[in-house]
Formats: C-alpha cells, sequence, structure tokens
C-alpha cells in the first residue's frame, strides 16, 4: 500500500469547481484514487494520501470543510480500528 490515510470531507463554499480542485491536487498533492464530485456550492472529496493535512489545508482555502473522516488504511488492512 503506498499511500496510508483514506482522507473524506464535504467543502462548501461559492463557485467551487471540481476540475480545479482535481488539477490542483493532482499537481501538488501525492496520492491515488481521488474523487470529487458535486457542484459549485458542495463538494465531496475523497484521498487517498500520506499528506492528508495538505489536503484539508487546501480546501479551507476554498470555503468551510466539514464531515471530515481520516482513516488509516494501514491499520485496516491489519485488522485494527483505522
Amino acid at each position: 500500500m503506498d499511500y496510508t490515510y483514506d482522507t473524506q470531507l464535504l467543502l462548501e463554499g461559492k463557485n467551487l469547481n471540481d476540475q480545479t480542485i482535481i488539477d490542483y491536487i493532482n499537481k501538488n498533492i501525492e496520492g491515488d484514487c481521488l474523487l470529487v464530485v458535486g457542484d459549485d456550492e458542495l463538494i465531496k472529496l475523497h484521498y487517498h494520501t500520506n499528506t492528508p493535512w495538505k489536503v484539508l489545508e487546501y480546501c479551507a482555502s476554498l470555503g468551510e470543510v466539514y464531515d471530515v473522516v481520516i482513516e488509516n488504511m494501514v491499520r485496516q488492512a491489519n485488522g485494527l480500528q483505522g
């Protein structure tokens, strides 16, 4: 497993653009399994990364972040609570 943290959140704001978010994350934050869906006011984001704080920091610069879930997939794979 290359990326430890399954990072999920909701982002609320104005004039949000899912493609802009995808492009920024792909260029600046290493990871995989990126999913960004929603509209210009609410985005659901899912990403596997070793640096979830960078995802949170970026998204917080765009609007209000809530319903944050960060799970350790290595722990989960070992049968532990993630």
